[in-house]
């Protein structure tokens, strides 16, 4: 079954002390190494800061809006994802305990994915 972890942090540690971001990206390398040895790693990858969202909506005529910045203001931001296919919801929850964005204040939401059929 495919999860997608999506990886929530808070927005001020979106640019980590320099003296943090050495470890944490080790952490990360090692995670991502993990996960691809386990042969469960599908897709993952980290995003930019809400200061480079922009957000779409359509309204009932049909016209678009766009606007800067994401839906709303929130002290936790979507920071990255990993797309994981594992056996169960128990093996999820073990690769996310051990995904680093889950320490020092992240946390980790799990969402199975819908495999809609191809054509």
């Amino acid at each position: 079954m495919k999860y997608m972890l999506l990886i929530y942090v808070p927005e001020s540690r979106t640019a980590p002390d320099p003296a943090e971001a050495g470890p944490m990206m080790e952490a990360y390398e090692n995670f991502n190494k993990a996960v691809a040895g386990a042969g469960v790693w599908i897709a993952g990858d980290a995003l930019h800061g809400t200061d480079t969202a922009t957000t779409v909506r359509v309204d009932d005529g049909g016209t678009r809006l766009v606007t800067d910045g994401p839906f709303a203001e929130t002290r936790e931001i979507l920071g990255g994802y990993y797309i994981l296919d594992v056996p169960d919801l128990d093996s999820a929850l073990d690769w996310a305990a051990r995904c680093p964005g889950s320490q020092n204040g992240g946390s980790i939401e799990l969402r199975p994915l819908v495999e809609f059929a191809a054509g």
